[in-house]
């Protein structure tokens, strides 16, 4: 006899589960404790190696792009000091001004970026068009407290929370909520945002590395330095991308040293080349030199804006990074170190070509030429360094990008290796480092010149940041329930900035700003294609699926068995039986001991806890051993593929099973009307202990089957290893009665039998009668998206043995 569920006083608790951070972390992103200033000013010294690389390596290439052909570098020196003053309020009114004193603070618990914000309006109002699974407005705030300081709430339909706002914001959510096309805006929005940065982290290591190893121009002649910089750029590219699997955290520790060494370097010879060429270069710093700029150079001066803006190519990284550092520390980064050491390098650039205007060739007005001879070699070592470190943090930035598209369902499933057991936000994907690094080595090998580099990310660049100022206008309203006024005229003030550079960004289409829409439409192809696919998909299942009432309706006069073990049985719905589960009892009429109905949610929100992560309720009556739960996580977090995520899921059932189905230590409590109630469960409240044991195992009729019509002969016994399964219960809780320590019994023996997981495989076709667009959309490309993407998260190690698939044929 096997025994019961017993009593552990000494029951350590379980660990929490990957992609919730531990408390450090939580503070790290501004949590409920506060950060002590001592962590602070660590944070702020390691995000200059993560955050701020790309932006300090722009000095490398910004007045090489401005000058390329738009404008000429004359005697009156009102070009270059035209453009000094241009590079320095942009500074001033982008990064500073709107990133560090506002958008910092519009983060979504703690993280940043374009998904970020979206999510974000997504929890005020029901403007989301996500994916089955994800819900949009709302739900999160069902199980975190606190999220939104102390905001009013309503509860909506469906138990969505809803923010109650004053007459602008309520007035600016119901518009959104009535109107489709407006949600569609706002999804194609944040997924132009999304696509930009995923060119970004094209173009960004192309012009960056390529500019570093453009210092080898002044050591020799023009005819033989372009045959050396092209293979140089392209080795040290190909290295960047084949590192990439070995993380972040192998070589970050060099980091930060080397991006303060870079900005140090160019304070001091900023410092220099003013103090020696130009001591009073600090008079650009008044706007009325752009005006003289403009007047004089008009349409050049206006299309030198598309290279000019580069020198704030970067500066989304501030938001976007946010979830690994602090508020505070991003902005003590910047105020204190990059921005006077940037301010301080372009001055002195400009100071030096003040009194240099004879030129051999255009291409010598850079960098590397206001860099004194004896020190320019360690220069060009360290700004290499610098170019690999700023290229580093923008392709980790698109793999966080990619992985919120996969988990809010907007791009196709690919590989996600987690590099770092500490640190969740450090990943890797595979298929997408070695698309980025074949379209960046095109790039560098197609255009070969900075100025059509510069042009194709500076459109990316600007593109970024007037999705950002969109969205933000509506987080003005809608989130800080602020007057809309000045919701409008935050988009008018950096809209009207943003529009300028954008406009002499466009300008240059033929000659290379063509690259970031070419990628970003494609990209955006793929996201709309697998949004609209697995939409239709998810409304066939709906209408597809079984009722309740037809699984409690099996007569036992179709013969069905119960055998023993666990099955796991994988779908989307929420509610109801997938139309898989009958298409296979009605072929094959037996299923498991205990049925387990399972659903991953991923929800818009970037963390979701552990002890909020399983929603378990009871499918029918007691006696039928069947649940139903549903798996919540969040855009940052990442499912576990290992055998740990089956014993959370059977523990999560435990404990259900304990507590009676009722309300769980003052967790709240969800009812489905079709259902019994569904209630949250913590799966560390209990444990289970797997042993291994040998023993005498008989597999018959009376121990390994409930009948439910007539008995089968009996097969002879086997001897071989066994799991010896039992719970450990708190020490803290009551003795579970008969029925409770029976149910728990028949768990345990279900999971030492195994457990095996039905997947659906299915062939998705358009119905007849469709158009031919949607005949292909659906036929080809979304089939074809299909079968190239990875399974379900949590079916990367199942075992084959272990997995049962059961073929349908979906007309959508």
């Amino acid at each position: 006899m096997k025994s019961p569920p017993v009593m552990d006083p000494e029951a350590p608790p379980s660990p929490p589960l990957p992609g919730t951070p531990p408390d450090d972390e939580e503070e790290k992103r501004g949590g409920r404790n506060g950060v002590p200033w001592r962590m602070t000013l660590s944070l702020a010294y390691q995000s200059l190696g993560v955050v701020y690389g790309d932006l300090s390596t722009s000095p490398l290439y910004v007045y090489k792009a401005a000058f390329a052909e738009d404008i000429q570098h004359t005697e009156s020196n009102e070009e270059i000091l035209g453009v000094l003053s241009f590079v320095f309020w942009t500074l001033t009114l982008v990064p500073l001004l709107k990133y560090v004193c506002v958008v910092l603070r519009a983060d979504d618990h703690g993280e940043g970026g374009t998904f970020a914000l979206y999510s974000l309006l997504c929890r005020h109002a029901r403007a989301a068009l996500l994916p089955p699974g994800r819900t949009a407005a709302g739900d999160e705030d069902q199980f975190l407290d606190g999220a939104d300081g102390g905001t009013k709430k309503a509860t909506a339909q469906n138990g969505n929370a809803v923010t109650l706002g004053g007459g602008a914001a309520a007035s600016v959510r119901r518009l959104l909520e009535r109107h489709k096309v407006l949600q569609r805006v706002l999804l194609v929005l944040a997924l132009v945002g999304t696509c930009m940065v995923i060119g970004d982290g094209v173009l960004t290591p192309a012009i960056s590395v390529f500019s570093a190893v453009s210092g080898l121009e002044l050591s020799m002649e023009k005819e033989h330095h372009k045959y050396v910089e092209l293979p140089i750029a392209c080795i040290i590219l190909v290295c960047l991308f084949a590192l990439q699997h070995y993380g972040t955290h192998r070589v970050g520790f060099i980091f930060a040293p080397v991006v303060v060494t870079w900005l140090l370097c160019i304070s001091v010879i900023g410092v220099y080349n003013i103090i020696h060429w130009e001591p009073t270069v600090y008079r650009a710093l008044s706007p009325y030199y752009m005006y003289k700029f403009l007047r004089k150079t008009q349409r050049g001066g206006w299309m030198s804006l598309g290279g000019i803006l580069l020198c704030v190519t970067g500066s989304e990284a501030m938001f976007a990074d946010l979830g690994h550092f602090n508020q505070l520390s991003i902005q003590i980064a910047f105020t204190c170190m990059v921005y006077p050491a940037l301010i301080l390098a372009y001055m002195g650039q400009a100071a030096y070509l003040c009194k240099h205007h004879t030129m051999e060739s255009d291409y010598r007005i850079g960098f590397y030429v206001s860099v004194p001879e004896k020190i320019r070699w360690p220069v060009m070592a360290i700004a290499i360094l610098a170019a690999v470190v700023g290229s580093q943090a923008v392709i980790t930035g698109t793999f966080s990008m990619i992985k919120q598209c996969t988990s809010l369902g907007c791009f196709p499933r690919v590989k996600i290796i987690h590099t770092s057991a500490k640190v969740h936000g450090q990943i890797y994907i595979p298929e997408i480092n070695w698309i980025l690094m074949i379209l960046c080595l095109a790039v560098t090998i197609g255009f070969r010149n900075t100025k059509h580099l510069g042009n194709a990310s500076g459109l990316a660049v600007i593109t970024v940041m007037l999705v950002t100022t969109c969205l933000m206008s509506l987080v003005i309203v809608l989130c800080w329930h602020k007057s809309i006024f000045l919701a409008i005229g935050f988009i008018v003030f950096f809209g009207t900035i943003e529009a300028l550079y954008f406009s002499a960004a466009l300008i240059k289409f033929r000659e290379g700003a063509w690259v970031p829409i070419v990628l970003a439409f494609i990209f955006i192809l793929i996201m709309c294609i697998w949004h609209y696919g697995t939409i239709k998909r998810y409304e066939f299942d709906v209408q597809s699926k079984v009722s309740i009432n037809w699984l409690l309706g099996l007569s036992p006069n179709l013969g069905i068995v119960r055998v023993r073990g666990i099955g796991l049985i994988h779908t989307e719905l929420e509610t109801g039986v997938p139309a898989i589960f009958s298409h296979f009892v009605t072929n094959l009429p037996a299923f498991h001991q205990v049925l387990i109905f399972m659903c991953i949610k991923n929800v818009p929100i970037p963390h979701v806890r552990p002890e909020e992560r399983f929603l378990v309720g009871r499918i029918g009556p007691k006696q039928y051993r069947m649940y139903r739960c549903i798996v919540r996580y969040g855009y940052h977090d990442f499912h576990k593929d290992d055998i740990e995520f089956e014993k959370e899921l059977v523990c999560s059932v435990a404990e259900f099973i304990r507590s009676g189905s009722s309300k769980l230590n003052g967790m709240p409590e969800e009812f489905d009307e079709e259902e019994q109630r569904m209630a949250v469960v913590r799966s560390n409240s209990i444990r289970m202990l797997e042993e291994e044991a040998t023993v005498e195992k008989t597999v018959g009729p009376s121990q390994a089957s409930r009948e439910i019509r007539s008995p089968s002969p009996t097969p002879p016994p086997v001897v071989g290893p066994k799991k010896r399964v039992r719970f450990v219960l708190p020490a803290a809780s009551p003795k579970p009665n008969a029925g409770v320590q029976e149910e728990l019994q028949e768990l345990s023996d279900a999971r030492e039998a195994g457990m095996a997981f039905i997947l659906g495989h299915s062939h998705v076709k358009a119905k007849s009668g469709s158009s031919f667009l949607r005949r292909f959309v659906i036929n080809f490309c979304y089939d074809f998206l299909r079968r190239n993407s990875r399974g379900p998260n949590y079916a990367v190690s199942i075992p084959h043995a272990s997995t049962l698939e059961v073929g349908m044929m979906y007309y959508i």
